[in-house]
């Protein structure tokens, strides 16, 4: 007879099986599985040698994260020197694997006292205090992508909104709209001058202050003395004044908003956004769903991104029908067989307009290589600094200025040791 110590980890404790089998019936897999599945036979094979329970959910939390991070924690520690012999081996393979997979099975039913919803009970309780304290909601991405969507929408809004203040206010003071051209100053105006008649030279340092411009103020003044627009009653004023009113507060809760977005995105993916802007970093997450997903990718997928619909335009499916059973517009998209895109969202960072025409393909590969970098490190790494970002959006200039200049920017290996020493320092402070 061979003895066979198994140790199982479970939400409930510890517990320290002995196996008794015979050599060569253990050697063959078969067998073993056959008294997995069959509940008499597996405790014939299966004996509880000693049990150790945690004496609290925060004990048991300790030593799960212990286990997770491969270290013994004490409790362990002192339970297998209290109960294992000394001088045992090691065994391994799928047998192993068969025995531990019976005692999960069983293990209600092998310790005394444990039933299989108190059992279940400790796992869900464990399961919920072991994703909390690995959830970081400083590092969650999912704000990210609630703000920037909720900032192109109200971008969309508060212009729509303006164009409609425009409008009301126009049959009013039209000339106003010539003049102030800036969507929220002019809201700013339609609520401060009210009815253009009432406009003075006492008005010229509060108009001043609105547009931040003395001769716009000024023009506004003259404008309101000699305007071709209608004549408005006091109830239709005080309902533009409040339309106004409101595009402004909402104007006002977008740059709270903005300051928000790049307050997480600073917290989130730190080098990201030091790379290629917070607003571009963010809805490069958002389109990926994840800054996970987005490090997932590869720099060719990241380069595209949000492009595919232009992408697709180009590429003929190959389980497509004929040309001419086609409706007219795939008919004429197959026909341009024009270039795929050279880039998608990465398009609205600096770097993209201040190139030259002919090196826009490349310097668009160039920063998506360094934004799928950028992006793994801020997915994987523990330390949350904007060093490798900062040191990223320096290549990127350098290799700008080589397509311009000649000048054969810095190798990538020289600069990630500067980055990895400057963390370091970092770290020390």
């Amino acid at each position: 007879m061979v003895l066979l110590h198994v140790l199982f980890e479970h939400a409930a404790g510890y517990a320290l099986f002995v196996v008794k089998e015979v050599e060569e019936i253990g050697m063959l897999l078969p067998p073993v599985e056959d008294c997995v599945l069959n509940i008499g036979k597996f405790h014939g094979m299966v004996s509880l040698a000693a049990f150790f329970p945690f004496k609290s959910a925060q004990a048991a939390l300790e030593n799960i994260n212990a286990i997770s991070e491969g270290v013994v924690h004490a409790d362990l520690k002192l339970f297998l020197e209290t109960n294992l012999p000394v001088g045992g081996k090691k065994k391994t393979g799928g047998v192993v694997s068969e025995k531990l997979r019976g005692v999960r099975l069983h293990f209600h039913s092998l310790v005394k006292g444990l039933t299989a919803q108190a059992a279940s009970k400790a796992q869900l309780g464990l399961g919920h205090s072991y994703s909390r304290a690995k959830f970081n909601v400083n590092r969650s991405d999912n704000m990210i992508i609630q703000s920037i969507a909720l900032l192109d929408q109200l971008d969309k809004d508060i212009n729509t909104f303006s164009m409609r203040v425009r409008e009301w206010y126009g049959y009013h003071f039209p000339e106003l709209i010539k003049i102030v051209t800036d969507n929220s100053t002019y809201c700013k105006m339609a609520q401060l001058i009210g009815n253009r008649k009432e406009l003075s030279e006492e008005s010229l340092e509060s108009l001043e202050e609105v547009v931040m411009d003395g001769a716009k103020a000024q023009a506004v003044l003259e404008a309101s003395r000699s305007s071709m627009g209608m004549d408005i009653s006091p109830i239709d004023l005080i309902n533009i004044e409040r339309f106004s009113n409101r595009v402004v507060s909402l104007a006002a809760y977008r740059l709270e908003l903005q300051e928000y977005l790049r307050s997480k995105m600073s917290q989130v993916a730190p080098n990201l956004a030091a790379l290629i802007g917070d607003v571009v970093g963010a809805r490069l997450i958002s389109h990926a769903g994840s800054l996970t997903n987005l490090a997932k990718y590869p720099a060719s997928t990241v380069q595209i991104l949000g492009a595919e619909k232009a992408l697709f335009r180009v590429i003929p499916l190959p389980y497509a029908p004929p040309q001419s059973e086609q409706p007219p517009s795939a008919q004429r998209a197959l026909k341009t067989r024009g270039n795929t895109p050279k880039y998608g969202l990465i398009f609205h960072s600096t770097f993209i307009g201040r190139a030259a025409a002919k090196n826009k393909g490349r310097i668009s590969r160039y920063l998506a290589n360094k934004c799928t970098i950028a992006s793994r490190i801020d997915a994987f790494s523990e330390v949350s600094t904007c060093v490798f970002g900062d040191k990223l959006r320096d290549q990127v200039e350098e290799r700008l200025s080589f397509y311009e200049t000649g000048e054969a920017p810095r190798k990538n290996l020289d600069v990630m040791k500067e980055a990895v020493i400057q963390q370091e320092r970092w770290q020390l402070r």
